[in-house]
């Protein structure tokens, strides 16, 4: 005999056995992102009652919306998707309804990995089915889990609560998008079985570390008990790992890379009052430049490009001369520091350079070092002289 089981937030526990379903309910939570108890802390991010009960018809108990997914072997894309959709208004005080049973899934609100149909309209979002190709639009290509398909269609109000922003804001855009391009996209490619590059080659070590790989681990294994109960449990830990970490991208982006972005923005605009030839840029509070510094010379159209980044050394106090690669990431640089430089320290590479107070130019030409801002500033202007000179 198979087991309803239904999961509220009551306090009382009663078991009673039902026929011919066998489903679970994980509870509702009240308030928004609130509602998750030490939500700062990945390992305490969990409902703060997760008690059960059993309805001896079969049927559910009406207390409000329902979201169903699959039972069984969980993956992360389902316990994301769970996780955030329970973020939105819409499904804020929802639970979970864990079933491959057409007709109980046909009674939720929402349906995530499973049901074998996508339709916005009615908020179901599996994609298994035959011909299911969508993917986040936004220039990605990769075909879309049922985390993906949730947060394209209410990762836009998520990210917004959390910025205190309305959706229409381009922040709200900017994170949005973010969000899925360093996060999402490789839970949607990891399910979907996409190879993060194209080889013929067999990988040279095992990733096993990744967070898709991590809530695979907590599915109950052959030497654990194999009940319902225990399902239950570790799909709980599931969407608490999975939507903690979510939220941090979030805070992340929201907290951090959205107030570098910003210097970024102010410095690249103050440029030629800096310094006339627009190819300096000057970080006045250091802050991560690299990413924005790509993404606003494409979005401004920056001509000429920036090619030294100076910025204050919070260690030494001194001021570093950073050349701009070629592209995030890379170890090509737009233009090196001069080869006579590279190597030299000190006095003798204040020598060379005609310029005081030099401490040192990397090996490879890619940073410099200069005990002033007047100093970096100077290594960065020669620098450009010295090219103009060579292509005349």
């Amino acid at each position: 005999m198979l087991r309803s089981l239904v999961f509220s937030h009551i306090t009382k526990r009663t078991l009673i056995c039902t026929p011919h379903r066998r489903f679970l309910l994980l509870c509702p939570v009240t308030g928004s992102l609130s509602r998750w108890s030490g939500v700062a802390r990945r390992d305490t991010l969990v409902p703060e009652s997760f008690s059960r009960t059993f309805s001896a018809s079969g049927g559910v108990h009406e207390m409000g919306k329902r979201v169903g997914t699959h039972n069984g072997t969980f993956h992360c894309d389902e316990a994301l998707g769970c996780f955030m959709i329970r973020l939105t208004d819409k499904y804020a005080d929802a639970q979970i309804v864990r079933t491959r049973d057409q007709k109980v899934l046909d009674t939720c609100d929402a349906v995530l990995d499973v049901g074998g149909a996508y339709d916005p309209a009615t908020d179901r979002y599996d994609h298994h089915q035959r011909g299911f190709n969508h993917n986040f639009g936004h220039g990605f290509v990769t075909k879309l889990s049922s985390a993906g398909l949730v947060y394209k269609h209410y990762g836009q109000e998520i990210v917004a609560k959390e910025l205190g922003l309305s959706e229409d804001h381009p922040d709200v855009q900017r994170v949005f998008l973010a969000v899925y391009k360093s996060f999402m996209e490789a839970v949607d490619g990891i399910d979907n079985g996409i190879n993060l590059y194209d080889t013929d080659k067999p990988p040279r070590y095992s990733n096993d570390t990744h967070l898709s790989a991590r809530v695979g681990r907590l599915n109950p294994d052959w030497m654990d008990e194999q009940t319902p109960e225990a399902e239950d449990e570790a799909f709980r830990k599931a969407m608490s790992l999975a939507g903690s970490e979510f939220l941090e991208s979030v805070r992340y982006y929201a907290r951090s890379w959205l107030p570098a972005r910003s210097i970024v923005a102010e410095c690249l605009a103050d440029r030629l009052k800096d310094d006339s030839s627009g190819e300096i840029l000057i970080i006045k509070h250091y802050c991560p430049w690299k990413g924005h510094l790509a993404d606003l010379e494409k979005e401004l159209n920056i001509d000429p490009t920036i090619k030294y980044v100076l910025y204050e050394d919070g260690r030494s106090k001194g001021w570093r001369v950073q050349a701009v690669s070629l592209t995030p990431g890379s170890f090509e640089n737009r233009l090196p520091l001069p080869a006579v430089w590279r190597g030299l320290r000190d006095d003798e590479l204040s020598k060379e350079s005609g310029i005081d107070g030099c401490v040192f130019v990397h090996m490879s030409g890619f940073i410099g070092g200069a005990k002033t801002f007047e100093g970096a500033l100077a290594l960065a202007r020669k620098a450009l002289a010295m090219r103009d000179a060579q292509t005349v």
